[in-house]
């Protein structure tokens, strides 16, 4: 498949690091985004599921942007950022952060807190949230990820959405890890950008249309994603190390597989209500990773 099609490309979901006394540490959140981006992410995307986005309060938002500015980073080519609120106004008030530094594209969940909800009332939410916004409402990436929302975008809501705001919606990151459901919302959806977030469908995906991903993954092996991204190549040791990964709470394993890649123990930390891994799924965890990882090597 031609690479011509994969505008979107491939962005980390940045895990983000905390001080000993709980604040986030925002040197060491810029210089791992720069190091990401420096092997082949097209972006960063912050304050998602695997940054821990909704542990993050407006002011650490706010500060975190900045860090990112006074960084040198283009928040304009590589700032994506995640937008979880179950109320219209916190949402609005997370995604002005966003467009006032003019970052690429927002990454919006549904509303979460109540279940069981219609399209109807989804709509409705989304609906009020973008007409708060205006004119400043642009490139909003919808996000589906029901295992932790227990709300699915269902592919008629996204359609009816996006009929109401073709200037707004420009993607769907759809984290189901459901291939059935990824399949129709291609084969629906495919002329916006589908990023695929379960990296085991990635090369599928990006076969049948999918622009790229964004990755949690891609804070530890970014130049292994790269091909299945951007061409629709498999990898197996991938899949394999998905797999092993799953086994463990899973942002809590890829911040301790981080400490690792950088040989920073601080990395390990998780914010309640997250708890940081065990000492020994963290030694299980970083063996998988090595051992996978070297057998390709060698």
């Amino acid at each position: 498949m031609s690479s011509s099609r994969n505008a979107f490309g491939l962005s980390c979901a940045l895990v983000t690091p905390f001080l000993p006394n709980g604040d986030v540490d925002y040197p060491r959140m810029t210089q791992h985004a720069r190091n990401c981006l420096g092997e082949g992410c097209g972006s960063v995307t912050v304050f998602g599921t695997t940054g821990e986005g909704s542990s993050l309060g407006f002011t650490e938002r706010v500060k975190t942007i900045s860090a990112f500015k006074d960084a040198g980073i283009d928040a304009r080519r590589a700032i994506v950022g995640g937008v979880t609120s179950s109320s219209v106004e916190d949402a609005l008030s997370q995604t002005g952060i966003l467009m006032d530094a003019d970052c690429r594209a927002v990454l919006l969940a549904p509303p979460f807190y109540f279940k069981g909800v219609s399209d109807d009332g989804l709509f409705a939410w989304f609906a009020a949230l973008f007409e708060k916004l205006g004119s400043r409402a642009r490139d909003i990436i919808l996000y589906n990820i029901p295992s932790v929302t227990a709300v699915e975008l269902s592919v008629p809501l996204i359609g009816r959405l996006r009929a109401a705001f073709p200037q707004v919606i420009t993607g769907v990151k759809d984290s189901s890890g459901n291939w059935a459901y990824t399949r129709e919302l291609l084969a629906a959806h495919s002329d916006i950008t589908i990023l695929i977030g379960d990296e085991r469908h990635l090369a599928q995906g990006a076969r049948l249309g999918a622009q790229g991903a964004i990755s949690g993954l891609a804070n530890l092996v970014a130049p292994r994603l790269l091909p299945l991204a951007l061409e629709g190549r498999e990898d197996p040791q991938i899949v394999q190390f998905v797999e092993e990964v799953i086994k463990y709470p899973v942002i809590p394993a890829i911040k301790a597989l981080v400490a690792l890649k950088t040989n920073d123990a601080a990395w390990s930390e998780a914010r309640a209500p997250l708890v940081t891994l065990s000492a020994s799924d963290a030694a299980s965890v970083t063996s998988a990773y090595a051992a996978i990882f070297k057998a390709r090597a060698a």
